[in-house]
């Protein structure tokens, strides 16, 4: 199984008033993960969307256990859960560096679309690409 970690630094226009990192914050890191993963895989999304080939997010969901505060580095733990011909799924472990401390976990779901947004099926299309990510699931 392929897993990807990136690092982030929590910046203070993330953070509310008693400096802990605002909920949806978790998305963008979310978002930093996966293409950071595609990144580690020697392509990016935009060459992705270069072929005509989207991801848009259909389900998405976040669970917090403890809060990031401002400055903190965090580690974005990212790994496929699986990818079919038509969908892959993406799950998210967000650590505080210093402690290893498991602050969030959260996944997303998102279809292979072209550009008019109507499904495609990868492992037709993109059968390279396609083979790639299925082995990350292993």
């Amino acid at each position: 199984m392929h897993v990807w970690d990136a690092e982030v630094r929590v910046r203070y226009g993330e953070t509310d008033k008693m400096g802990i990192v605002y909920y949806s914050n978790y998305f963008n890191w979310f978002e930093i993960g996966r293409t950071e993963f595609f990144r580690s895989l020697g392509m990016s999304y935009r060459s992705l969307e270069e072929k005509n080939v989207m991801l848009p997010v259909i389900d998405a969901q976040c669970r917090y256990f403890s809060s990031a505060l401002y400055d903190d580095l965090i580690i974005i733990r990212t790994r496929l859960e699986f990818v079919k011909g038509t969908r892959l799924k993406f799950l998210y472990d967000i650590i505080r560096k210093e402690d290893n401390k498991l602050l969030a976990q959260g996944y997303t779901e998102h279809p292979f679309t072209n550009l008019e947004k109507k499904p495609i099926n990868l492992k037709k299309v993109m059968p390279e690409v396609y083979e790639m990510l299925a082995k990350c699931c292993d």
